[in-house]
């Protein structure tokens, strides 16, 4: 009897000893990694503004965003919590374009907006109130338009419309078009 417990326990001895040999022999031994930064961060600023003017002298755009993250592999630079003023030389409001996040291509002139994008211009005695809520815009600088394919929603006074892709030129003649699926909400005077 003896010799059947040492014989049983030599047996679990021999496949402890296998079983840790084995997990040894497959499991890799632990590297280190060495992470190769193709987009390393050139600058940053924190609470960023920039003001841009025409060649009149007056205000053109106004940037501002809670963080600027420039990366120099690519030459974008992004932005937490971008706030987009665009200035009309008309006597209209101007155009007050809020987003979480947003990316300015290296170029400097392709601006796009990502997650939940709210456009505003304030109500003067030509024109009411303008809210359009959307995402995933891409804005030209140069020319004032900006375009998306997601979701939009216009609100002015008490008429609400919605569609699927839009199109929207903010200089005069001002463009606004929803491409698919709209509908509207109007009330009556």
């Amino acid at each position: 009897m003896m010799q059947q417990s040492a014989r049983f326990y030599g047996v679990l001895v021999i496949l402890a000893v296998l079983s840790y040999v084995l997990v040894r022999l497959n499991t890799p031994e632990q590297e280190q990694v060495t992470v190769k930064r193709n987009n390393p961060v050139d600058y940053f600023s924190i609470d960023y503004q920039k003001k841009e003017m025409d060649e009149a002298g007056q205000p053109k755009s106004l940037l501002v965003a809670d963080k600027l993250t420039h990366y120099a592999g690519d030459g974008t630079t992004h932005l937490q919590h971008p706030v987009m003023t665009l200035y009309n030389n008309d006597n209209t409001a101007p155009w007050v374009i809020r987003s979480e996040r947003g990316i300015l291509q290296a170029d400097g002139d392709n601006l796009l907006l990502q997650g939940k994008v709210k456009i505003q211009r304030e109500a003067r005695p030509a024109h009411d109130e303008l809210i359009i809520n959307t995402s995933e815009l891409q804005v030209h600088l140069p020319t004032s338009f900006a375009k998306t394919t997601q979701w939009s929603e216009i609100i002015s006074a008490a008429n609400r419309t919605t569609g699927i892709g839009m199109r929207l030129t903010f200089k005069s003649p001002i463009q606004l078009t929803l491409l698919s699926h709209v509908k509207g909400y109007y009330e009556v005077r």
